[in-house]
């Protein structure tokens, strides 16, 4: 592909410093909306980079841990401040590099400046416990300790927003960092690792390399200096993670797949629930792990919900998210193009009915990118592969209901458990769903999207490991508990032996 202009060459940062990676070689970063853009190169990082980027953090890591924290808080709170003020230059840069709508870039920074200030907020408030001791003149205590290096891997969806779930956190905890963006989104994780060297962090503290996960990702894993992994991506892949940090017993978090449903009761606001439909399973062309890739819908609303849903979804504007008309962007690369009209082609085979879409755009303003229309499968049985697997991409299933117990079943009925929607207007189903639905997020008269950082987020069976991100779960994860026993008694006091005699103390 040709190009206008020379391209802009990106480097990694190791220890404190802009480097070419030692293999020599770079790789593209290209404009999903119109490949002929050039956005930059960035270094395919080989595992020499991987070993320095290491050594570099675990070397830091002996003076930062011992940083207090109210001290580190500073340098987060200087680059949520630095983010605020150049939120939307890098919106556009985001946009650029993975296509998704201004709109949403501009909330995708904006998330990053808020759990920025958040985790900022927690240099002053990583709070232990003090608590009486069994036994006279001996205090007991709880504190928490940072845990080593850590590494994050990060998808290329939310390429600002995601990786500030994981830096902020652990380098308020005191941990130290070797962070690998997604290859599509190199520019977003450069701009943030920037602003953090911006904002005083000492050298070796945050680590960038860019490169693919087999040169990069695998070796980091392994590694045996590395003491934490953190990873948001596919269930494959995070299984493969999970069995890379299980030799070396390293602290593993995964954020992997979704397959979230949106329940209409009878009873609700249809026009709502179609706005929310909307914005979930076209929002980010549907490249969300929360996104409403099915809707199950009650046989009395059926109809008037397909038919409303359809409509809309027929009118959405799809193009360059630099437009601000636009209301979806396209696939981030020609892979998860081609996945999408693969699945299109799999709902066709199985006898679900196409009610919108279910092309792919590729003629005058999409000639030079990888976009699709919004698609709506209507009539799914809720077994059909379309309504059970991840697609990742611009495609909803609708499935018909009974009533909520059937919504219920149909809703817990795949692998995944990352977030669920009820609309409503009975208090009382809207309060069963929230009990029975077996999802880390659970959302009542919205889309299945709209986290906010100051909660946890993350999923049950296939789409988690039992951490979350965010809030207070954030800091639990990056750090470890240790608990402290001061016995002042001048003389051995033995815990679960010497306490018979002070239940008659008082008599």
């Amino acid at each position: 592909m040709a190009t206008a202009v020379i391209p802009k060459v990106y480097k990694n940062y190791i220890n404190g410093e802009w480097v070419e990676s030692r293999s020599g070689k770079a790789f593209e970063n290209r404009n999903p909306a119109n490949t002929d853009e050039l956005i930059g190169m960035f270094p395919a990082s080989t595992e020499e980079d991987v070993y320095a980027a290491v050594d570099a953090a675990k070397e830091a890591y002996k003076t930062w841990r011992l940083v207090p924290a109210p001290k580190r808080a500073e340098i987060l709170f200087r680059a949520a401040e630095i983010l605020v003020k150049r939120k939307e230059d890098l919106a556009r840069d985001m946009t650029r590099e993975m296509g998704k709508i201004l709109a949403e870039t501009r909330g995708d920074v904006q998330e990053a400046i808020d759990m920025t200030y958040y985790m900022a907020g927690e240099g002053r408030r990583q709070f232990g416990q003090t608590t009486p001791s069994e036994l006279p003149n001996k205090f007991a205590m709880s504190v928490r300790q940072p845990i080593g290096v850590c590494t994050m891997i990060t998808p290329w969806n939310f390429p600002m927003a995601i990786p500030s779930w994981k830096l902020m956190p652990a380098l308020i905890c005191g941990n130290t960092v070797v962070f690998k963006p997604a290859s599509d989104t190199p520019l977003s994780g450069y701009h943030l690792v920037q602003v953090l060297n911006e904002a005083g962090l000492p050298r070796g503290v945050v680590n960038i390399l860019t490169g693919a996960g087999s040169k990069v990702g695998n070796p980091l894993m392994k590694h045996a200096d590395v003491s934490l992994v953190s990873f948001t991506g596919s269930t494959d892949i995070g299984r493969h993670v999970s069995e890379a940090c299980a030799p070396g017993f390293k602290h593993c978090q995964l954020e992997m797949g979704g397959k979230n449903i949106i329940i209409v009761m009878d009873d609700a606001n249809v026009d709502l629930a179609v706005d929310g439909a909307i914005w979930g399973g076209f929002g980010t062309t549907g490249q969300r792990c929360t996104a409403t890739s099915r809707v199950t819908a009650h046989r009395k609303v059926y109809k008037e919900f397909v038919d409303r849903y359809a409509a809309r979804a027929r009118a959405l504007k799809v193009g360059d998210g630099l437009d601000a008309s636009t209301e979806m962007g396209p696939c981030v690369n020609e892979s998860q193009l081609q996945t999408v009209m693969d699945y299109v082609n799999i709902g066709i085979n199985e006898g679900a009915r196409l009610a919108a879409g279910g092309h792919r755009l590729e003629s005058g303003p999409y000639a030079r990118g990888w976009f699709h229309e919004p698609t709506i499968f209507a009539d799914c049985d809720p077994k059909m592969r379309i309504a059970q697997e991840e697609i990742f991409g611009p495609v909803v299933s609708v499935i018909p209901c009974d009533n909520l117990e059937n919504a219920l079943e149909i809703a817990n009925g795949v692998v995944y458990g990352l977030s669920a929607s009820i609309y409503t207007r009975d208090v009382n189903k809207a309060f069963q769903a929230m009990r029975d639905l077996y999802t880390g997020i659970v959302y009542v008269n919205a889309p299945t999207i709209g986290a906010e950082t100051h909660l946890p987020f993350g999923g049950t069976k296939q789409t988690g490991n039992g951490h979350r991100e965010a809030g207070i779960a954030a800091i639990d994860f990056y750090s470890e508990w240790k608990t402290i026993y001061v016995d002042f008694s001048d003389k051995l006091q033995r815990a679960q032996i010497d306490t018979s005699g002070f239940a008659r103390l008082g008599d």
